[in-house]
């Protein structure tokens, strides 16, 4: 008797998802969060979470399907059982024997008859991989600020990548220097990002040589350019708005009146020492 669905590799990739997306939906998660985990779509995450099984959703279309091969089924059982698998062998034999089929159909119906064929359904669940996007976001961010799900992607991530490793130590310790304007350190930092062959940013840290006295303050103070760019994204945002409806008097005194709003307000003591 044949199989009611033969083994492939399209039925092996429908019972990894069907396993992925059930085992994701048991969890509680939403068919939103289950499409952006395993990159579907959320109608197909919904029929997969639907189906109680993956051959529900073949539709009987592979149900008591007959091969060209059944008849030379006994021999081709008996073939194996003897330690023959040699698809060009056995295909020459059976053509020998009458039977008229490409290598390709031999190869798929020969497949479930092999020993020590494990089942599909012991698989893990399909997980898809992290995209560079995903991947540079988890690396950029602060540690405490990632979901335990990003976390561990990340974890799993790095330990298969000692380049993306280093790379990873080096981004976070420039976070550091930034974050609490401990200029005095890049020197140090860029020496060693250039010593390491691994990592892969010793153009970016060579590049900063360049105009390194100036980085070295601007991470060092808590002065910046951010005012400025304020007033010019204030400038050009009020230039779109009124491109073509007013003249250049209306466009100054909104500026300044803008300006004048940003300005922090300076608290003063009323009392009198």
């Amino acid at each position: 008797m044949p199989e009611p669905y033969p083994q492939g590799k399209f039925l092996d990739r429908l019972r990894d998802t069907h396993a992925a997306v059930r085992a994701q939906a048991e969890q509680g998660l939403s068919l939103r969060e289950i499409a952006r985990r395993l990159g579907l779509g959320r109608n197909t995450v919904r029929k997969y979470a639907r189906a109680a099984t993956p051959e529900a959703m073949l539709h009987g279309q592979w149900q008591d399907r007959t091969s060209k091969l059944d008849p030379y089924r006994p021999y081709l059982q008996q073939r194996i059982t003897e330690g023959c698998t040699n698809l060009s062998r056995l295909h020459r034999e059976i053509q020998e024997r009458g039977a008229r089929c490409s290598y390709s159909t031999l190869r798929d119906y020969v497949r479930p008859l092999r020993p020590g064929r494990q089942p599909n359904s012991g698989r893990p669940p399909m997980t898809r991989p992290p995209s560079p996007r995903e991947a540079t976001r988890w690396i950029m961010s602060h540690p405490d600020h990632l979901r335990p799900d990003d976390q561990l992607q990340l974890k799993t991530l790095l330990a298969r990548s000692p380049e993306l490793t280093a790379a990873t130590s080096h981004v976070r310790t420039f976070a550091a220097i930034m974050s609490n304007r401990e200029g005095d350190r890049l020197r140090g930092w860029i020496a060693g990002v250039c010593a390491d062959q691994q990592c892969g940013l010793a153009s970016f840290a060579t590049g900063l040589i360049t105009d390194l006295d100036a980085v070295v303050f601007g991470m060092s103070t808590d002065w910046s350019s951010g005012p400025v760019e304020g007033r010019i994204n204030d400038l050009k945002a009020l230039k779109r708005g009124m491109f073509g409806r007013a003249r250049l008097p209306l466009l100054r005194k909104r500026l300044l009146l803008t300006a004048a709003s940003r300005r922090p307000q300076t608290v003063t003591n009323p009392q009198r020492s």
